[in-house]
């Protein structure tokens, strides 16, 4: 597939030898930069599926720009952060930052004064750190919107809630 080294050693680390039908179809297209909607099941690897091109792109491409990951839940966003850091094993180059709600915001702002490559967070702390001008979109080169069904429903019942 054309991945770095250390990317493909990170997978081989983690036992990640056969890849899914979600990854088969998904890996090649985006390394190829193009748009992907995925639909898979539970537990079929769709995480990967955008994680390992992502990783890549940054790898191959350092002066790419950097990756926006939004995800529906906190849950989430931690298991997609373990995810990526599992595939940055052996690269300290590549930051990552971790941006949800019931964190410490220092914490985060600590992250981001970092200039991570790789931001992972919910809607709401996102716009929170938008608005607060910590989180510049700028740069942003990769906009992955994880289980993006669950996120609009999300806002259309806050939204209704509120009405």
């Amino acid at each position: 597939m054309g991945l770095p080294a250390s990317l493909t050693q990170a997978l081989d680390k983690n036992n990640l030898f056969v890849p899914t039908p979600i990854q088969i179809q998904a890996i090649p297209l985006a390394l190829q930069g193009k748009d992907i909607l995925g639909s898979a099941q539970t537990g079929t690897g769709k995480t990967l599926a955008f994680a390992i091109p992502l990783v890549a792109k940054l790898l191959n491409e350092p002066n790419t720009g950097s990756a926006l990951v939004i995800v529906p839940t906190r849950e989430l966003a931690h298991q997609v952060t373990n995810e990526i850091r599992k595939l940055l094993f052996q690269n300290s180059a590549l930051r990552v930052a971790l941006l949800i709600g019931g964190e410490p915001i220092f914490r985060q702002l600590n992250q981001l004064q970092k200039k991570p490559q790789i931001v992972i967070g919910t809607p709401g702390r996102i716009i929170d750190h938008i608005e607060r001008k910590t989180l510049i979109t700028r740069n942003v080169s990769v906009l992955v919107l994880d289980e993006t069904d669950r996120s609009l429903i999300w806002a259309l019942e806050f939204k209704l809630k509120g009405s």
